[in-house]
Protein backbone atom coordinates (compact mmCIF):
# COMPACT_ATOMS: atom_id res chain seq x y z
CA UNK A 1 0.00 0.00 0.00
CA UNK A 2 1.34 3.65 -1.01
CA UNK A 3 2.01 6.87 1.50
CA UNK A 4 0.78 9.91 1.10
CA UNK A 5 3.31 12.54 2.20
CA UNK A 6 2.62 16.14 2.00
CA UNK A 7 5.57 19.16 2.70
CA UNK A 8 4.20 22.70 4.23
CA UNK A 9 5.52 25.76 5.33
CA UNK A 10 5.48 29.46 4.66
CA UNK A 11 6.62 31.33 2.05
CA UNK A 12 10.26 30.85 2.09
CA UNK A 13 10.56 27.67 4.20
CA UNK A 14 12.35 24.92 1.66
CA UNK A 15 9.66 22.39 1.67
CA UNK A 16 9.47 22.72 -2.20
CA UNK A 17 13.36 21.72 -2.68
CA UNK A 18 12.52 19.32 0.53
CA UNK A 19 9.80 17.56 -1.52
CA UNK A 20 12.31 17.52 -4.77
CA UNK A 21 14.86 16.05 -2.77
CA UNK A 22 12.77 13.38 -1.41
CA UNK A 23 11.32 12.14 -4.72
CA UNK A 24 14.87 11.91 -6.16
CA UNK A 25 16.05 9.71 -3.32
CA UNK A 26 12.73 7.40 -4.24
CA UNK A 27 13.85 7.33 -7.60
CA UNK A 28 17.01 6.57 -7.07
CA UNK A 29 15.68 3.56 -5.05
CA UNK A 30 13.54 2.61 -7.90
CA UNK A 31 10.46 3.83 -6.09
CA UNK A 32 7.69 4.97 -8.93
CA UNK A 33 6.73 8.10 -7.19
CA UNK A 34 4.91 10.76 -8.00
CA UNK A 35 5.41 14.45 -7.20
CA UNK A 36 2.90 17.19 -7.26
CA UNK A 37 2.13 20.62 -5.72
CA UNK A 38 -0.91 22.95 -4.99
CA UNK A 39 -2.31 24.76 -6.16
CA UNK A 40 -1.55 22.99 -9.92
CA UNK A 41 -0.85 19.70 -10.73
CA UNK A 42 -3.58 19.50 -12.98
CA UNK A 43 -4.35 21.79 -16.64
CA UNK A 44 -6.90 22.94 -14.48
CA UNK A 45 -4.87 23.16 -10.91
CA UNK A 46 -2.34 25.14 -13.28
CA UNK A 47 -4.68 27.76 -14.90
CA UNK A 48 -6.31 28.14 -11.16
CA UNK A 49 -2.70 28.94 -9.93
CA UNK A 50 -2.16 31.74 -12.02
CA UNK A 51 -5.43 33.27 -10.86
CA UNK A 52 -4.34 32.69 -7.16
CA UNK A 53 -0.85 33.75 -7.64
CA UNK A 54 -0.70 36.76 -9.56
CA UNK A 55 -4.07 37.84 -10.55
CA UNK A 56 -6.73 40.51 -9.88
CA UNK A 57 -7.66 40.65 -5.92
CA UNK A 58 -10.16 38.89 -4.43
CA UNK A 59 -12.43 37.97 -1.70
CA UNK A 60 -11.08 35.30 0.69
CA UNK A 61 -14.09 33.17 0.23
CA UNK A 62 -13.33 33.70 -3.72
CA UNK A 63 -10.08 32.27 -3.02
CA UNK A 64 -11.39 29.56 -0.87
CA UNK A 65 -13.34 28.08 -3.48
CA UNK A 66 -10.98 28.18 -5.92
CA UNK A 67 -8.50 26.19 -3.67
CA UNK A 68 -10.73 24.04 -3.34
CA UNK A 69 -12.07 23.29 -7.04
CA UNK A 70 -7.93 23.39 -7.99
CA UNK A 71 -7.50 20.36 -4.78
CA UNK A 72 -10.65 18.38 -6.08
CA UNK A 73 -9.42 17.79 -9.34
CA UNK A 74 -5.77 17.25 -8.20
CA UNK A 75 -7.08 14.41 -5.64
CA UNK A 76 -9.60 12.76 -8.22
CA UNK A 77 -7.41 12.76 -11.11
CA UNK A 78 -3.77 12.14 -9.80
CA UNK A 79 -3.24 11.51 -6.19
CA UNK A 80 -6.19 8.72 -5.88
CA UNK A 81 -5.73 6.96 -8.55
CA UNK A 82 -1.44 7.16 -8.39
CA UNK A 83 -2.02 5.43 -4.28
CA UNK A 84 -4.48 2.84 -6.09
CA UNK A 85 -1.60 1.96 -8.23
CA UNK A 86 0.36 1.24 -5.03
CA UNK A 87 2.32 4.92 -5.68
CA UNK A 88 3.90 7.13 -2.85
CA UNK A 89 2.43 10.60 -3.78
CA UNK A 90 4.85 13.52 -2.17
CA UNK A 91 2.51 16.86 -2.43
CA UNK A 92 3.75 20.21 -1.94
CA UNK A 93 0.88 21.67 -0.22
CA UNK A 94 -2.35 20.16 0.68
CA UNK A 95 -5.18 20.44 3.29
CA UNK A 96 -2.89 21.67 5.95
CA UNK A 97 -2.03 25.24 3.92
CA UNK A 98 -5.77 26.08 3.35
CA UNK A 99 -6.52 26.08 7.12
CA UNK A 100 -3.25 27.91 7.96
CA UNK A 101 -3.64 30.58 5.09
CA UNK A 102 -7.25 30.75 5.12
CA UNK A 103 -8.57 29.99 7.99
CA UNK A 104 -5.80 31.38 10.04
CA UNK A 105 -4.25 33.81 7.18
CA UNK A 106 -7.44 34.99 6.07
CA UNK A 107 -9.02 34.69 8.99
CA UNK A 108 -12.86 33.00 7.54
CA UNK A 109 -14.25 29.99 9.57
CA UNK A 110 -12.60 27.44 10.52
CA UNK A 111 -15.87 24.88 10.37
CA UNK A 112 -16.15 26.27 6.95
CA UNK A 113 -12.64 25.35 5.78
CA UNK A 114 -12.23 22.16 6.96
CA UNK A 115 -16.10 21.28 5.51
CA UNK A 116 -15.12 22.53 1.96
CA UNK A 117 -11.56 20.36 2.69
CA UNK A 118 -13.09 17.22 3.41
CA UNK A 119 -15.50 17.76 0.57
CA UNK A 120 -12.66 18.51 -2.02
CA UNK A 121 -10.37 15.51 -0.91
CA UNK A 122 -13.50 13.30 -0.18
CA UNK A 123 -11.59 12.64 3.36
CA UNK A 124 -8.37 11.49 1.93
CA UNK A 125 -6.03 12.62 4.39
CA UNK A 126 -1.74 12.21 4.31
CA UNK A 127 -0.33 9.68 5.99
CA UNK A 128 2.67 12.29 7.13
CA UNK A 129 3.02 15.77 7.01
CA UNK A 130 6.46 17.62 7.07
CA UNK A 131 6.15 21.23 8.35
CA UNK A 132 9.54 23.17 7.36
CA UNK A 133 9.48 26.01 10.26
CA UNK A 134 10.29 29.49 10.11
CA UNK A 135 10.43 32.40 12.26
CA UNK A 136 7.89 35.65 10.62
CA UNK A 137 10.81 37.77 9.79
CA UNK A 138 13.38 34.97 8.48
CA UNK A 139 10.60 33.75 6.11
CA UNK A 140 10.01 37.36 5.08
CA UNK A 141 13.67 37.96 4.49
CA UNK A 142 13.81 35.15 2.17
CA UNK A 143 11.08 36.25 -0.08
CA UNK A 144 11.51 40.15 0.04
CA UNK A 145 11.76 41.13 -3.81
CA UNK A 146 11.48 37.21 -4.89
CA UNK A 147 8.44 37.12 -6.57
CA UNK A 148 4.65 39.47 -7.20
CA UNK A 149 3.24 36.37 -5.91
CA UNK A 150 0.04 37.81 -3.96
CA UNK A 151 0.70 35.88 -0.69
CA UNK A 152 4.03 36.94 -0.79
CA UNK A 153 3.18 40.31 -0.60
CA UNK A 154 0.50 39.94 2.26
CA UNK A 155 1.05 41.85 5.45
CA UNK A 156 3.78 40.46 8.13
CA UNK A 157 0.29 40.27 10.81
CA UNK A 158 -1.00 37.99 7.95
CA UNK A 159 2.16 35.70 7.62
CA UNK A 160 2.55 35.54 11.70
CA UNK A 161 -1.59 34.11 11.89
CA UNK A 162 -1.07 31.45 8.52
CA UNK A 163 2.82 30.69 10.81
CA UNK A 164 0.17 30.19 14.08
CA UNK A 165 -1.99 27.55 11.94
CA UNK A 166 0.36 25.38 11.03
CA UNK A 167 1.67 25.33 14.55
CA UNK A 168 -1.80 24.79 15.47
CA UNK A 169 -2.33 21.74 13.82
CA UNK A 170 0.98 20.04 14.21
CA UNK A 171 0.71 20.07 17.97
CA UNK A 172 -2.99 18.74 17.37
CA UNK A 173 -1.69 16.12 15.77
CA UNK A 174 1.23 15.27 16.51
CA UNK A 175 1.90 11.33 15.33
CA UNK A 176 0.71 12.55 12.03
CA UNK A 177 3.40 15.53 11.74
CA UNK A 178 7.19 16.14 11.23
CA UNK A 179 8.29 19.58 12.08
CA UNK A 180 11.52 20.89 11.41
CA UNK A 181 13.58 23.93 11.86
CA UNK A 182 13.60 25.27 8.59
CA UNK A 183 17.07 27.27 8.99
CA UNK A 184 18.66 24.34 9.24
CA UNK A 185 21.10 23.08 6.35
CA UNK A 186 19.24 21.46 3.68
CA UNK A 187 21.31 18.29 4.10
CA UNK A 188 20.60 18.04 7.56
CA UNK A 189 16.97 18.32 6.86
CA UNK A 190 17.10 15.88 4.35
CA UNK A 191 18.43 12.83 6.52
CA UNK A 192 16.07 14.05 9.22
CA UNK A 193 12.81 13.94 6.58
CA UNK A 194 14.21 10.45 5.13
CA UNK A 195 14.70 8.97 8.91
CA UNK A 196 11.32 9.86 9.24
CA UNK A 197 9.87 8.55 5.93
CA UNK A 198 12.17 5.52 5.91
CA UNK A 199 10.10 3.35 8.55
CA UNK A 200 6.41 4.75 6.75
CA UNK A 201 7.79 3.18 3.56
CA UNK A 202 8.92 0.38 4.83
CA UNK A 203 5.93 -0.19 6.60
CA UNK A 204 3.49 0.08 3.77
CA UNK A 205 5.66 -2.08 1.44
Amino acid sequence: MASFIVFEGGDGSGKSTQARNLMQRLRRRGSGAVLTHEPGGTPLGEALRRVLKSGPAMSPLSELFLFEAARAQLVDTLIRPALAEGRTVIADRYVASTVAYQAYGRELDRNLVDRLNREATGGLMPDLTVLLDLSVDTSLSRIQGASNDNFDQAPREFHRRVREGYMAQAEANPDKWLVLDGTRAKRDLGRQIWEKVQPLLQQRG
